[in-house]
């Protein structure tokens, strides 16, 4: 599933190619009958909050859209290609398009059940005007888990499997720890490492997590795309594999439907 960081790198790029202009909107394979209402229309703006874009139309013109595990844009100049797959929405002007495919939701919202929406979610850390305040009071109440905590998009909206383990990693924090054991300043670290982690990979579009100095090939500092695939995270899908800081054999284990990864030597419960 696309993390915070993807999900407004498409705000960002679907923002610059259509917002302002008139678009054809269609949906070549039924799955979003509502698109005749949009054709014709000028997009205003695409907003993003954690894992969740709108495409406002109008006030009550939203198109939202959640990916989902499964979901996906393609994007490029004109002319159209041929029509392929599951497509369920596409957008176009005279020089650009975007087609969505797979998506869990795309349906049109108005602004009372979008703002609905956002109100249910937590601190965006992708987003200026994030307060992450509430999240660490709520967590410090808490007795489930911190693993599962910060996959509560009603906590923190946009961090996902990946960041989930590699945040908790990198602040020593084992994902089964209480969240009422968790000090306010360890969640004060933990955002304000998103904080910068998340811009990185939206710009990039590769999540890199470890340090130069733990990478057993450590160059100093480098473009994150000259990383290896092996050297990106510190915990994330290497289970079975030694700790790039320790030595320790990386774990991992089912945890509200997700797989959790962490080291139990750097990160003891």
């Amino acid at each position: 599933m696309p993390e915070g960081n993807e999900i407004h790198r498409f705000a960002e790029r679907h923002a610059a190619a259509l917002a302002g202009k008139r678009l054809h909107v269609d949906s070549p394979n039924g799955g979003f009958p509502d698109a005749s209402l949009l054709n014709g229309r000028t997009l205003k703006l695409v907003e993003a909050y954690g894992k969740h874009l709108g495409y406002v139309f109008g006030k009550d013109l939203i198109v939202h859209v959640h990916l989902g595990m499964y979901g996906d844009f393609w994007e490029g100049k004109m002319p159209l290609p041929p029509e392929k797959g599951a497509l369920r929405l596409r957008m176009w002007t005279r020089t650009d398009w975007v087609e969505l495919r797979g998506a869990t939701d795309c349906s049109i919202f108005d602004s009372e059940k979008w703002a609905a929406l956002l109100a249910r979610l937590g601190a965006d850390p992708l987003r200026e005007d994030a307060d992450p305040e509430p999240a660490f009071a709520t967590i410090r109440k808490r007795k489930t888990a911190i693993g599962l905590l910060l996959m509560d998009q009603r906590i923190f909206a946009g961090i996902g499997n990946i960041f989930r383990a590699e945040l908790l990693y990198r602040a020593r924090i084992s994902p089964m720890r209480p969240g009422q054991e968790v000090s306010l300043a360890e969640l004060r670290s933990i955002w304000k490492d998103a904080c910068k982690l998340m811009p990185a990979a939206m710009e990039d579009r590769r999540i890199v997590t470890t340090r130069p100095k733990d990478r057993p090939h450590s160059r100093g500092t480098v473009p994150s795309e000259t990383v290896s695939d092996e050297e990106v995270h510190y915990v994330y899908r290497r289970h079975n594999k030694p700790c790039l800081v320790c030595g320790a054999t990386i774990k991992r284990q089912e945890m509200g439907g997700r797989t959790v990864y962490w080291c139990p030597e750097c990160q003891k419960a």
